[in-house]
């Protein structure tokens, strides 16, 4: 399972939308190694200035892997994450987490390409 939902917020969800603070909130509870890269690139981002900022360090264990697995492959946490961060997101392997600025649109192009792709595998991150 992606997340666990509060009753509260389960009920929010059966009645009508559900607010994104309460979402993320959701997110930042359930999937906290995810949460914490996240919010950590984002911050290194706005420190530097940078275009983007962008994690290579692989997770400690296969449940913190799982965590950006989830979290990135979800378009509702991935669009969540990215309005409450003002960032725009992007995932290469199973580890390597970018954040964007929004207007950085040439630097994200090029993060997404095939060829980018290609250049960052290396030998152990074939089974990841």
């Amino acid at each position: 399972m992606s997340l666990t939902v509060p009753n509260d917020l389960l009920d929010q969800a059966r009645t009508g939308e559900v607010d994104d603070a309460a979402f993320i909130a959701c997110v930042r509870d359930s999937l906290p190694y995810a949460w914490t890269t996240i919010s950590e690139l984002a911050e290194q981002r706005d420190r530097s200035g940078a275009e983007f900022a962008d994690n290579q360090v692989p997770p400690p264990d296969e449940a913190a892997r799982g965590q950006l697995l989830r979290c990135l492959a979800s378009d509702a946490m991935r669009g969540a994450l990215e309005r409450h961060f003002g960032i725009r997101l992007a995932f290469q392997n199973c580890h390597r987490v970018a954040v964007f600025h929004p207007a950085a649109t040439e630097a994200y192009e090029d993060f997404v390409t095939p060829r980018a792709q290609i250049l960052n595998q290396k030998p152990e991150l074939v089974d990841c």
